[in-house]
């Protein structure tokens, strides 16, 4: 390591040491790293394994699973940064029903650094929410994500690009099997992607199959190319 480089590191950890402190959402310890303190993060669920890069899900070298293969989703690509188990999942449930939306933030500054900056899209998309339950809950924490991601990255995000038309029932309350008839047709695209690269960004990604209903709708507008960039992935043993 060079001087300037050691002073550097010098400096920051001194930086840090000086902002004020706050309580770890975790463990309850002052932190001076953010939201969680540097041990829990280093306890956190991080999504490291090899996995197939459509999906996401755990395949033995990083290879594209079978599912993929022989029926292949409307979006080529997840970028995932965590595993959807504890403590993970209750932040997730902090931001979404305890309004936690500090966490929106974090979660989206690390999801950055997962993402692949050699092949950005030319738009961010967030999951939108119904109407009938933005208003309920108050805010769309996928939206909050994207904003973030958006302005982190540079790129254009299109915050009404897209509309949920039908009020589906949660999809957690529902078994895997229903999942896909309950978001059938239940969005719109109301912009002209053509020939656009498209990022859809989501908080949990589960069967796939509400990121597949909305890409479905962006791809009948054009869009070329669609990834998913989601906080978590919901893992086989924790279905």
């Amino acid at each position: 390591m060079s001087i300037l480089s050691s002073r550097f590191l010098n400096i920051r950890a001194e930086f840090k040491r000086i902002l004020p402190a706050q309580p770890c959402v975790l463990c309850g310890c002052m932190s001076h790293d953010g939201l969680w303190c540097a041990a829990c993060d280093a306890a956190m669920p991080y999504f490291d394994s090899p996995h197939c890069p459509v999906c996401a899900l755990p395949t033995h070298n990083g290879e594209t699973c079978g599912h993929c293969l022989t029926h292949p989703p409307l979006f080529s690509r997840t970028t995932a940064l965590f595993g959807y188990t504890f403590p993970l999942d209750k932040l997730i449930q902090g931001m979404k029903y305890g309004e936690q939306l500090a966490l929106a933030h974090a979660f989206a500054k690390k999801l950055v650094q997962r993402i692949d900056k050699s092949n950005l899209p030319d738009y961010v998309i967030a999951m939108p929410l119904h109407p009938a339950k933005l208003r309920e809950r108050g805010f769309n924490q996928s939206l909050l994500l994207a904003a973030t991601i958006a302005r982190e990255l540079k790129l254009k995000l299109l915050p009404n690009a897209c509309r949920r038309v039908r009020d589906t029932p949660p999809q957690s309350a529902l078994p895997w099997k229903e999942r896909k008839k309950n978001v059938r047709n239940a969005f719109c695209c109301d912009r002209d992607l053509t020939g656009k690269r498209v990022a859809l960004v989501d908080d949990v990604l589960t069967t796939g199959a509400s990121v597949n209903a909305l890409a479905g709708a962006v791809s009948e507008r054009g869009a070329i190319q669609i990834s998913a960039w989601v906080v978590a992935r919901t893992l086989p043993h924790s279905h």
